[in-house]
């Protein structure tokens, strides 16, 4: 006989014609056989059922349905009177407590002898509302921390005493064997499952003099993941299973290791990239998950039609060289393998040497670059050409050895695939020349060099058209990609929701600039031309820079303004800004700072006020590091207003460059103002040689915007 609310629920069911009888009757066989509910079973095999078991509770046994549990604020000194072990045992989430009534939120009603279970536990009257299963799970490991349940049952186990303990090398057998407890395993499963859930691409497991961080990369930025106070007592053991899993030496501590692992989630194979680091309270470990086969498409690399027609056209070239150039982590790897993927057939031999093989590839040989025994990259491409390959793909040219035999690969027939760590498409050429490269090598080998970086997608679950974007930025995109009129800029963004784990972006793509090496290139490259004299021929005959490539994918919806500012850099428009820099410099007076005006008049009022700033100009990190640049500069204002302010600086700053704000208004106690700002008056000042930076505000929130513009009312009343 089905259990009295399994017969309520599929009554429910039924009724609302989610259902018929006839679908019913297996799945009552299959309950009697597995001991599950009804509803564990619907969940099991749709999903998309649950909210509508919930609605059928709700009506049918009078209960409230909380369906946003994770977007509900829940005081977190209720978490202090309600211990894991009771919440994770009975799968609740405590919601409130008035008085003597604490509200918890389950999956499905509780039968009362568990209600009674936890009375008895807590001392506390109950009232239940519905949630989702999931929300649940996630909402625990919210507030108690990330895995606290299993620490707690490892903690409960009397042989884990000696798993804590720092090892000596006769106990290896020892660690070993109680580092692969069924407990320990787990935890380190859990860890790895739960980035992989998250789209991560490498876990950071961090320790500190308080405790551990874990974090995961996605999309690029690292997220903090909230983990119980206990995981410091099982760091050793969390080590040393990672590194049984990856082959490494459990015992030495005192140097870093690099291993691998292969692990499966589902039918999906991951390939894990381990390294471990000693520091002053223990080792770090960052583990980078990569899946062991990747489907590489031209047209999912966010390439244009123009420009993916560019890419095909280069790559069945029969020889020559094409650099694919950006920062670490911009995605110049992913890139070269679609490449080779595109062109990977039968009649040709591809050999790659790689450092490390980021991906395993059918029917290429891939070689391991191996410093310690003296294969480098220079080496393995001598090597290379005695197995007659078509295509070369070489991980980086890192020095002129390797840069001199790539060209001479190159010229004897080849076509080699290489990258270069540069800001730019034209940064590669005074790169290869900077380290040695004869210039007429250079303009005779090299076919193109291509630019790129990545950048974030809004989450489209929750993308909406932000009406509020100033109209300076849409000034500024409109005329960057030479539009008419502002008006055919729209500008989206996401509000956060639980697919994108609320930060508004899903995924990544990458914006490109290509520069082809034609003819009067070749020339200007011949007469040791000035990057920005290339640059100006190349913009003249249709290049499109980083900059511009990403204003059209913020046109098109597909990212925000500040994605685009943050990666790349407003030196792009260096042509265009020596020539304002002279028209701004001098005659410049501080009524004429930028802001919004209405018929004519300011629709902001200015204030002649000195108020705490702190500002960073948005550049490349290897520019900073040349510079020796410190993250914040401290300055203040001399006139602010609701549109914008003026400030003096030490440096000359270039027109349009992109600032990091955080201004500092006086009294109040609240939060500073964050936001990014466009650099649109420079004046140098008589004698003093400082200078009086005026800008606009470009993300500026409405609430923040009107914290401003009160400030200055008030100030001026």
């Amino acid at each position: 006989m089905p259990k009295k609310i399994d017969t309520i629920l599929s009554e429910g069911l039924i009724e609302r014609g989610l259902i018929s009888r006839e679908a019913l009757e297996p799945l009552f066989k299959e309950i009697e056989k597995s001991g599950e509910s009804l509803q564990q079973v619907l969940v099991k095999r749709q999903a998309s059922l649950e909210k509508d078991i919930l609605d059928v509770f709700a009506e049918k046994l009078k209960f409230t349905c909380l369906i946003n549990l994770k977007e509900v604020s829940i005081d977190k000194s209720i978490f202090d009177k309600v211990p894991l072990k009771i919440a994770s045992y009975y799968k609740f989430v405590p919601v409130s407590l008035k008085d003597r009534l604490l509200t918890i939120a389950v999956s499905s009603p509780l039968d009362i002898k568990i209600q009674d279970e936890i009375r008895t536990h807590l001392g506390f009257d109950i009232e239940t509302v519905l949630s989702c299963h999931g929300d649940i799970l996630d909402s625990l490991k919210k507030y108690y921390g990330f895995a606290a349940d299993t620490m707690k049952e490892i903690s409960r186990g009397s042989e884990v005493k000696g798993l804590f303990q720092e090892p000596a090398q006769e106990k290896v057998e020892d660690i070993e064997k109680l580092a692969g407890d069924a407990s320990v395993i787990r935890l380190v499963n859990q860890v790895i499952l739960e980035g992989y859930k998250k789209r991560a691409t490498d876990i950071h497991i961090e320790p500190h003099r308080e405790g551990v961080n874990l974090r995961y990369r996605i999309d690029g930025l690292l997220y903090e993941t909230k983990v119980a106070a206990e995981i410091k007592n099982f760091l050793n053991a969390i080590i040393s299973r990672i590194k049984i899993m990856s082959n490494l030496n459990i015992v030495e501590r005192r140097l870093p290791q690099d291993g691998r692992a292969i692990v499966k989630v589902g039918e999906q194979m991951l390939d894990l990239r381990i390294s471990t680091m000693p520091t002053p309270f223990g080792e770090s470990v960052v583990i980078r998950i990569l899946p062991t086969k990747m489907l590489f498409s031209l047209e999912k690399l966010g390439l244009p039609k123009k420009d993916l027609q560019i890419f095909e056209s280069l790559i069945l070239k029969p020889h020559g060289i094409i650099f694919i150039t950006g920062p670490t982590g911009s995605g110049k790897t992913t890139t070269l393998y679609t490449c080779l993927s595109r062109i990977n057939t039968k009649e040709r031999k591809i050999i790659t040497i790689e450092d490390p093989i980021e991906y395993e590839m059918p029917n290429i040989t891939q070689i391991q670059v191996m410093p310690e025994i003296g294969l480098d990259f220079a080496r393995g491409l001598r090597s290379i050409l005695r197995h007659d390959p078509d295509v070369i793909m070489l991980g980086e040219v890192r020095d002129l050895e390797t840069a001199q035999i790539a060209i001479r690969v190159a010229l004897t027939g080849h076509m080699v695939f290489s990258t270069l760590h540069t800001n730019d498409a034209v940064s590669g050429i005074n790169r290869l020349i900077d380290i040695g490269v004869e210039p007429y090598l250079l303009a005779s080998s090299v076919e193109a060099f291509i630019a790129q970086r990545l950048i974030r997608l809004i989450c489209p679950d929750c993308k909406y058209e932000d009406k509020a974007t100033p109209a300076q930025l849409k000034e500024m995109i409109a005329k960057d990609l030479g539009l008419e009129s502002k008006d055919a800029v729209k500008i989206f963004r996401g509000k956060g929701c639980p697919s994108c784990n609320f930060t508004g972006f899903f995924g990544r793509t990458a914006i490109y600039e290509i520069l082809i090496m034609d003819g009067g290139i070749k020339d200007l490259i011949l007469k040791k031309a000035t990057s920005s004299q290339i640059t100006k021929v190349a913009l003249a005959k249709g290049m499109r820079t980083l900059r511009q490539d990403g204003w059209q994918k913020t046109v098109a919806g597909l990212t925000t303004p500040e994605e685009v500012m943050k990666t790349t850099s407003a030196q792009e428009q260096l042509n265009d800004l020596e020539s304002k820099t002279q028209v701004f410099l001098g005659g410049f007076t501080p009524e004429s700072a930028h802001s919004p005006k209405e018929n004519g008049k300011r629709a902001y009022q200015r204030l002649n006020s000195k108020v705490n700033l702190r500002y960073r100009v948005l550049k490349s990190q290897d520019e900073l590091a040349r510079r020796g640049f410190t993250p914040e500069e401290l300055s203040v204002t001399s006139n602010i207003s609701a549109g914008g302010l003026l400030f003096f600086s030490d440096e000359i700053l270039a027109i349009g460059s992109i600032l990091e704000l955080i201004l500092e208004l006086p009294g109040g106690g609240e939060d500073p103002i964050e936001c990014l700002a466009r650099v649109t008056r420079v004046e140098e000042m008589d004698r003093e040689r400082k200078y009086n930076i005026a800008v606009c505000f470009l993300d500026i929130t409405g609430a923040q915007r009107g914290r401003l513009n009160k400030f200055v009312e008030q100030e001026l009343s």
